[in-house]
């Protein structure tokens, strides 16, 4: 923001950040990259941090909130008769659709082999940064980039060289009237979470193809190039084992629409901008991907990539939230004070804080496991498929709270439309029933320790990270103690008849996880306040404490550390 402009805002009644640079002005961030991200690459890609960031906190904001007023609209048939379906979007959206798919690569950048003039395969966490801040200026938009990911990633896994190589290169292209979005269509009625209960059909051709028929009943993206559809082929057995994934092509090879029509859009709570509806398949022609009777496993790869995007998000989400109350605390006045000096006010945001920047540690954490996990080693699938559930859950949950409290930090004007607290509030809702409701990635965290035994490398890894954060020695004596009590509860949970603790066991996880990974990240990085924030999570988000009693940081936890400063100087 320019320096007069500033001025103005800082001396007008009524503050308000627009125009800042979300990254320039997002220092803990800053520091984390250090941390996160090899030197070469981090500085390589600080430009690019730095232009979206000021896109984000200004035209891109704008672009937000003219979409979000300016849903997409279905239109049947063209002006002549022909019937010919198109979902026509606001030019405000389609820009965005530029912007991240085609200018910041956001939807290909985990598959290409150079981006941003980088040669190589770019880390998980560049990618999510990216997400982090476009984030914070639109959500909708990010569910079709996420899906195509996602896509991508499946289709490579497991999909067929031949097919693969047929779609992969406009799925990866950055050239904005060529490349491909991606989505998945797999809700029904009858089945929501349980896709045992999947009704839709899949009949197989002469020619290799297949024909699907039946009707999804909430799909994003729906007029999407590809998207990843489960179907039960003829003849297959009732129940998950007889569930195929599929790759459905909008268009078919001689540019006709593909058989299948979107019946009609939602009209939803939150994510305006981007259109969500229902579809009838009716004979659609689609590929098998991977092998017959393990869609569900298949399909459950790219919905674990949308979950951790999805916990992206709402980390991104609550960051936006969190810096405009602080915005708004440090330059509104109120009975002679600033709001930001006066201790209900401290108060109210560091409860804004700390879930924000667990949330953001989390992404680090898990985005570096999944890096891990591609590369083949040893124990890292095992700890990124009970941190992605966890992550998913715990922050998607939290955004909720954090962006309506945030709201009241701006008092009445934080619900007018004009603001970007409604439409925070609104979007925030959507993380926790997407790719999955609180209850199923809570159960999700309990499979990961039934199925890949996951408990023990992920108490492996976080006392890895305590033994090099040397905090004080009650400190973490209280981390460790608190770990082995929650991963007492994972395993309860874990055990026959022990779902009912499933939420339980999820977040005491999360919080012990978020804890530990920050104080960690307080030593390397010498962030006081990201230790503060760990010891804080742990008082209050962890440890039994009286409502009735005050809350202050035992001293014995600061006695013999290493001050963070100092081990950063």
């Amino acid at each position: 923001m320019p320096q007069d402009a500033a001025a103005d805002h800082a001396a007008h009644p009524i503050p308000d950040r627009h125009g800042q640079n979300l990254f320039a002005t997002d220092t803990e961030l800053q520091q984390l990259l250090a941390l996160y991200l090899p030197d070469e690459l981090r500085r390589h890609m600080l430009p690019h941090f730095e232009r979206l960031g000021a896109l984000a906190g200004g035209p891109l904001d704008d672009l937000a909130g003219t979409a979000d007023h300016n849903p997409p609209v279905l239109e049947h048939r063209t002006r002549t008769g022909l019937d010919v379906q198109t979902i026509v979007k606001h030019p405000a959206y389609v820009e965005m659709e530029r912007l991240a798919l085609s200018e910041f690569a956001m939807g290909s950048i985990s598959h290409r082999e150079e981006s941003f003039g980088w040669q190589g395969k770019m880390p998980p966490a560049v990618k999510y940064v990216l997400f982090y801040l476009f984030v914070q200026a639109e959500f909708g938009l990010c569910c079709p980039v996420s899906m195509t990911d996602s896509l991508t990633r499946t289709l490579k896994k497991f999909g067929d060289p031949a097919l693969v190589a047929r779609c992969l290169p406009r799925l990866t292209s950055l050239d904005f009237d060529e490349l491909a979005q991606g989505a998945m269509f797999m809700t029904e009625q009858a089945a929501g979470s349980d896709i045992a209960a999947t009704l839709t059909r899949a009949t197989a051709q002469g020619d290799g193809s297949w024909r699907l028929t039946g009707d999804k009943w909430f799909c994003s993206n729906p007029d999407a190039d590809f998207a990843m559809v489960l179907a039960r082929p003829d003849g297959a057995p009732a129940g998950i084992k007889g569930v195929s994934l599929f790759l459905l092509p909008r268009r078919l090879d001689d540019g006709s629409l593909n058989h299948y029509r979107i019946v009609r859009l939602k009209h939803k709570l939150g994510t305006r901008s981007m259109a969500s509806g229902e579809i009838t398949l009716d004979g659609a022609v689609a590929w098998l991907v991977g092998e017959r009777g393990r869609g569900f496993v298949q399909m459950a790869d790219m919905v674990n990539n949308s979950r951790l995007s999805n916990g992206v998000r709402s980390a991104g989400m609550m960051r936006r939230a969190c810096a405009e109350a602080e915005f708004i605390a440090s330059q509104r006045m109120a009975f002679g004070k600033r709001l930001a000096d006066m201790p209900l006010m401290q108060r109210q945001l560091d409860k804004l804080r700390l879930p924000a920047e667990q949330a953001r540690s989390m992404v680090f954490q898990t985005a570096q496991a999944l890096a891990r996990s591609d590369a083949g080693e040893e124990g890292a699938y095992a700890l990124l498929r009970i941190l992605t559930p966890m992550i998913k859950f715990r922050a998607c949950r939290d955004a909720r709270k954090v962006t309506g409290d945030a709201m009241e930090v701006r008092g009445g004007c934080g619900y007018i439309e004009e603001w970007s607290d409604a439409r925070l509030v609104r979007d925030a809702h959507l993380g926790s029933i997407w790719e999955g409701t609180s209850n199923i990635v809570a159960l999700d965290v309990v499979r990961a320790i039934q199925r890949e035994n996951a408990l023990p490398v992920l108490q492996a890894h976080l006392h890895a990270l305590l033994d090099g954060a040397a905090p004080a020695p009650a400190f973490a004596r209280a981390l460790r103690e608190a770990l082995a009590r929650a991963a007492a509860l994972g395993h309860t949970a874990a055990a026959q008849g022990g779902e009912v603790l499933a939420r339980q066991a999820a977040s005491g996880l999360y919080h012990c996880t978020s804890a530990i990974a920050m104080a960690w990240e307080a030593q390397r990085t010498g962030s006081a306040a990201r230790l503060r924030w760990a010891q804080l999570v742990l008082l209050h988000r962890v440890l039994p404490r009286d409502p009735l009693a005050m809350a202050d940081i035992p001293a014995d936890w600061q006695a013999g550390a290493t001050h963070p400063a100092a081990i950063a100087a």
